[in-house]
């Protein structure tokens, strides 16, 4: 195959660019940042997020070079988006973690390989979105409308949707179908070991049993983060980019943010706000009659509804900000209490 030659809608060389970047980052990712079972650290992490988060964004630049300044804004918010999203995988990711209590310094090879399953995952239902898209184009409209329906039942139930894994029918139908050991065995996710016979069987440790539901997690919220892209922009090399950009540094977010995702407690109804706009836009420009939403106004809206969250997560959750509260409450009793006393009688 031509680099020139086209690979759906784009020359095969943008392609090669893309996932050559891809290739490098993983590679350096396993075999030089991440060496070994050490935990990481909260400032490398940190750092490390940074540095996903840049690469991100310069992409859009290279993007805005070779496509147009309208590609690369539709490159830039679907990547905000996606980022954005892969927040609440965070939280779900850590009560994953938590469930099979899952030491921090193996947390990272999980994560490795399931944001490796993540990738094809997604080029997967990017595809199957894509041809859907472009033949029949009124899918945009069904995508539209789901989006609106899960941004208002994840304003209406809040939390409350995040379930109990001892529930969860894929790891219930792994503990009945596989042996799994009693305990970790180091870092790995197979291991053979005598079985009831006697003879060495292939077992399966909870690690692998937490990579399972990771990738199943990340399934559901496809569902929600692939229509959202496909409303932004139905050109597949920039849903899948951008995907792919926001996912990679996944791995460096939830360590950075695992101990403080309290902090971010106002931070879904925000999403789901942004589920909303990005799914009636949609429907708005429909019934306008235009072709789409002008990119930097969905940017521009995207980044206010986001820069809310967090701004109103971060103040409702300031270490003084509670006991603030408390107080004032403290205080309104009493001042209820006295003013009850004095209108009573005294006989």
């Amino acid at each position: 195959m031509e680099l020139t030659s086209l690979f759906l809608g784009k020359p095969v060389w943008l392609w090669a660019i893309f996932l050559a970047l891809v290739l490098v980052l993983l590679v350096l990712d396993l075999g030089v940042l991440n060496r070994g079972q050490r935990e990481i650290g909260v400032r490398k992490s940190l750092l490390l997020s940074a540095f996903y988060i840049g690469i991100g964004l310069a992409f859009g630049g290279f993007v805005w070079a070779q496509l147009g300044q309208q590609s690369a804004v539709e490159y830039w918010t679907g990547f905000v988006v996606e980022k954005s999203l892969a927040m609440d995988n965070v939280f779900v990711i850590a009560t994953i973690f938590g469930f099979f209590a899952v030491p921090r310094h193996l947390q990272h090879r999980v994560l490795f390989w399931g944001i490796l399953g993540v990738i094809v995952l997604r080029a997967i239902m990017i595809g199957f979105g894509a041809a859907l898209v472009q033949r029949y184009e009124w899918v945009l409209l069904v995508f539209a409308v789901f989006l609106i329906f899960t941004g208002i039942k994840m304003l209406w139930s809040g939390h409350e949707d995040e379930g109990d894994l001892s529930q969860n029918r894929a790891l219930r139908w792994m503990q009945r179908h596989l042996r799994v050991t009693d305990g970790f065995v180091g870092n790995r996710f197979f291991v053979r070991q005598p079985g009831r016979s006697g003879k060495l069987q292939l077992f399966v440790t909870p690690l692998f049993l937490a990579l399972i539901v990771i990738e199943f997690a990340d399934l559901v919220f496809a569902v929600d983060s692939v229509p959202a892209i496909f409303a932004i922009t139905t050109d597949p090399y920039l849903v899948y980019t951008s995907n792919i950009f926001a996912i990679l540094g996944l791995r460096a977010l939830y360590f950075a943010l695992a101990a403080i995702l309290h902090r971010f407690a106002y931070l879904k109804p925000a999403l789901a706000a942004l589920l909303i706009f990005i799914g009636g836009k949609v429907i708005v420009a429909e019934i306008l009659g235009i072709e789409k939403v002008p990119p930097m106004i969905s940017l521009a809206v995207t980044f206010a509804i986001l820069a809310a969250g967090v701004i109103v997560s971060l103040v409702k959750t300031a270490p003084g900000h509670d006991a603030a509260l408390k107080k004032d409450e403290a205080a309104e009793r009493l001042a209820g209490k006295a003013v009850g006393q004095q209108g009573n009688p005294v006989n």
